[in-house]
């Protein structure tokens, strides 16, 4: 049976406890400390839908991805692909997960070679993984050029010839070239125009139907985030602070975090009116976080016991899960955002 094979039950991708905490050493007799960059977050995902991943520049959110595509060395956890742990993979088994798990960058210029046609781009990794034909590898690379809505001309162009939007696309036909079963989209299309944002997001839903694909999408835009995804997972400092289906979260975010965010982003409709939560204080430093919750020093609802004793995430009301004392008690924290759009 392979890596892949999908086992009755079971959802195509489950996190465990990841963790990646970074050394951080100024001199040789100082004392060793570390950026807990992501620490224990867990999640699964089924075949086919989107997991939104929204959080603040700095909580972690890039080096989740990074640890998911095995890019960087996972320090602890698990990530399972239909069941069976590929957390420690090397070689040739590495080699071959990488198929079936691609990633789409935020910067499309910086992630295409400059001094590589666009064909020779996206045929890349039908060499690495050996695939000899030039005819073959010719006909793939037009066939995904058509399916990203881009002209077999643009075969022999070089990146710097085509706008964002359209790099944007080339960097998507490259991720697909395997059909993988997961993409990780870290801030795919953060760099781009709104009009061009709207188009390379129904691109994205577009070939998740007609490919069968299942996203990863990183965003710190929470109206793009709610277009495409199916369910929320929000961070801070490394950890989640809820998680919860996508109507559920916009509707009635339950902590005082994603409250927060929530309260931020732009009305379209300009007779709605939504007070947005100021927080006092700086971003905590994730070398020096907080004791007890990571959040108290800035939550406007905290008191002594979010000082000292640190929360963990739990299911706090059916399918709602959250990291926060107050919520544990079986109480929602009052909604304070004007959320519900």
């Amino acid at each position: 049976m392979s890596l892949y094979d999908s086992q009755d039950n079971t959802p195509l991708l489950e996190v465990k406890d990841l963790r990646k905490w970074f050394k951080l050493r100024k001199g040789f007799l100082s004392k060793l400390r570390y950026v807990k960059a992501v620490d224990g977050i867990s999640f699964s995902l089924e075949m086919g839908k989107t997991l939104g991943i929204v959080g603040e520049s700095g909580c972690g959110k890039s080096t989740l991805a990074r640890l998911l595509m095995h890019l960087i060395e996972i320090d602890g956890g698990q990530i399972n692909i239909n069941g069976r742990d590929i957390a420690g993979i090397r070689g040739k088994t590495l080699k071959n997960f990488r198929k079936n798990m691609q990633m789409i960058f935020q910067d499309s210029y910086a992630s295409l070679n400059p001094r590589m046609r666009v064909g020779n781009i996206i045929a890349e990794p039908l060499l690495i993984h050996g695939e000899s034909s030039a005819k073959k590898r010719k006909e793939r690379v037009e066939e995904m050029l058509e399916i990203v809505g881009l002209s077999k001309r643009s075969f022999y162009k070089f990146p710097h010839e085509f706008s964002g939007g359209q790099r944007q696309r080339i960097d998507i036909a490259r991720a697909l070239i395997f059909h993988p079963q997961v993409v990780i989209c870290d801030e795919a299309v953060s760099a781009l125009d709104v009009s061009v944002q709207s188009q390379i997001l129904n691109l994205l839903k577009e070939l998740q139907e007609r490919l069968d694909l299942t996203y990863i999408f990183i965003s710190h835009d929470l109206s793009v985030v709610r277009h495409i995804s199916d369910e929320i997972l929000v961070m801070y400092l490394g950890k989640t602070v809820e998680k919860a289906e996508k109507n559920i979260f916009f509707k009635e975010p339950l902590h005082p975090y994603s409250q927060t965010l929530l309260s931020a982003t732009p009305q379209p409709d300009p007779d709605k009116k939504s007070q947005q939560i100021i927080l006092s204080g700086e971003v905590p430093s994730p070398i020096n976080p907080p004791s007890g919750c990571h959040f108290h020093p800035r939550c406007p609802v905290a008191d002594e016991s979010c000082r000292i004793t640190e929360p963990t995430l739990k299911e706090v009301f059916s399918g709602r899960f959250a990291s926060c004392l107050k919520l544990y008690e079986g109480k929602k924290v009052p909604l304070m955002t004007g959320a519900d759009t």
